[in-house]
Parts: C-alpha cells; structure tokens; sequence
C-alpha cells in the first residue's frame, strides 16, 4: 500500500498548505499521521492512528462512516454534509475541509469547500430575514432532537421561525400554550438551558412558533394553510405541509424533524432547501 501512504502524505501536505479547517479520516489509516489541523475520526475503526485525534461532539462527523465506504459519489456527498453541519453548529471555520476514506480495495480523497455547500447558501439566504445565531440555534436544537429523541422514542415536529405576526393570524391553539406567561430569557432558543423544555414539549402535536429574536411564543401550534398546489414531495406528512405552505404564504422558515426517518429538513418560499439525514439512525439501521 505504498502509493496510498505516499498519496495520503501528500493530501495532508496540500491541506496544511491551503490552511485547511479539518481533516475527516474513515478507515484504517495504514501509519500515524501528525499535523496541525484538527483531525477528526468517523466511528468503526479503533486502531487507526491519528496524533491529536478530535472525538466528534455533535451527532454529524460521526454518523458517517458507513456511508463515505460506497462509491465515489457517495464519498462526496458524505463529505459536504458532515462539513457543512459541522460549520453550521459552529464547530469549523469556513474554508477547505479535507475527507480521507480508506478501505483495502482503495483511497479516496475530497477536497471540500464551504463557500459551495447547499446548506451554507441556504443559511445564508435564510439569514437575511432571521439572525445567524437564531437560525443556528434552531438548526443545532432539531439535529439534537433527531438524534436523542424523547423518552426512548423518536420525535417529529417543527419550527415556525420569523414573521410570527403574520404565522400566529394563520393558525390557531388547541392546547394551553406552555410558555404563556414566562419571561423572554425563559423561552429564548439562543439558551442552551431552556433546550430541554422544548425537547419535551416537542412531544405535543403542532408546531413551534419563534420570533426573529428567537423567542420561542407558542408550542402545540395549529397552521391554517391551503397546501394546494405546493411543490414538495408527496410523501410528507401533514404537519411537513402546513410548515411548508406557511413559508409560500409568508416570509417565515421552517424547520422540520421527521419522526419516522429523523430527517431535518429547511423549508422557504413553499419549498424543501435541504434534507439532512438523522445520521445516528443510520448508523443503527445497517
């Protein structure tokens, strides 16, 4: 495996020389390794060598690694997502992120850049109607809530975020609202602390609806939407409707977390922007 050790020392050379944000190992690497950049191992492989190894915090790097052992479109793909959700929860600088799979037929390497990922363009287009930390927040609390679930089951729901005026006149309530009547610090997405409360009120039918300051005002939230001649998949369940034709008839995001497949989906404008995969779940599912 020569020419795999020689090619691997080369990439490793290339990325310390383009200031590279991390580097993503799946496989048994063949000899340790040593650089500056931040290296990052996706699960299944204990006895690979990596000097200053990074364990992965967030559920995306390490639910990859039996999805970067297909083909190479699939080492591509894998790639894009697990970097771009990395620097979306705030864990990489924008830049280069460098992907290395190994298995005992080949090697293959991606050289990722941030500026041409399809969930950074849509954050960003999201971002000019909703505060970066906000749609961050957000993001981060449903790819937590996809992941762990609740009371050892999985949990679908969804986040009306921005234009809450115009949302709150479009749907209505059919249980007591659990945040009416607490302070704004109490209820604000941008608190960590408050993450479980709405983990557990995530078990209610309805959606959430946020302000543009992150304040959630309502959860148990009704839509009253026409989903009429929306384009989306036809597939979705009711409440993946009425939060997408909520984005058709107003300027609000949405965000979604299916309960069958724990996909976090961004809906603006009437249509699906991105679909991430409840990458925990398949992990258990192969």
């Amino acid at each position: 495996m020569e020419s795999a050790e020689e090619l691997i020392e080369s990439t490793l050379k290339l990325a310390e020389k383009n200031n590279a944000a991390a580097v993503l190992i799946s496989g048994k690497l063949p000899f340790p390794i040593e650089t500056d950049i931040p290296v990052y191992q996706l699960p299944g492989n204990t006895d690979t060598f990596i000097e200053g190894f990074i364990p992965p915090e967030s559920g995306s790097l390490h639910s990859m690694e039996k999805n970067l052992c297909r083909e190479a479109k699939s080492y591509v793909s894998d790639i894009e997502k697990a970097a771009s959700i990395e620097h979306v929860i705030g864990k990489m600088k924008r830049g280069i992120v460098v992907g290395i799979s190994i298995s005992e037929e080949s090697v293959a390497i991606i050289f990722h850049d941030f500026s041409k990922s399809v969930l950074l363009n849509a954050m960003q287009e999201c971002e000019e109607r909703i505060s970066p930390e906000v749609m961050r927040a957000a993001f981060r609390l449903c790819l937590e809530i996809s992941e762990a679930g609740r009371e050892g089951r999985q949990v679908g729901t969804a986040f009306l975020i921005g234009d809450h005026e115009e949302v709150m006149q479009r749907s209505h309530q059919m249980i007591l609202n659990p945040y009416s009547g607490h302070p704004d610090d109490e209820k604000s997405i941008l608190e960590e602390k408050n993450w479980e409360s709405v983990k557990e009120f995530s078990l209610l039918d309805g959606v959430f609806i946020v302000s543009e300051e992150g304040v959630i005002l309502n959860a148990g939230r009704y839509l009253d939407v026409d989903a009429k001649d929306l384009d989306i998949n036809k597939g979705f369940g009711g409440r993946h409707v009425s939060a997408a034709a909520m984005t058709r008839d107003t300027v609000a995001i949405a965000l979604t977390v299916s309960e069958s497949g724990g996909t976090v989906r961004l809906f603006m404008d009437g249509k699906e922007r991105v679909s991430i995969e409840s990458t925990d779940r398949l992990l258990k599912n192969n």
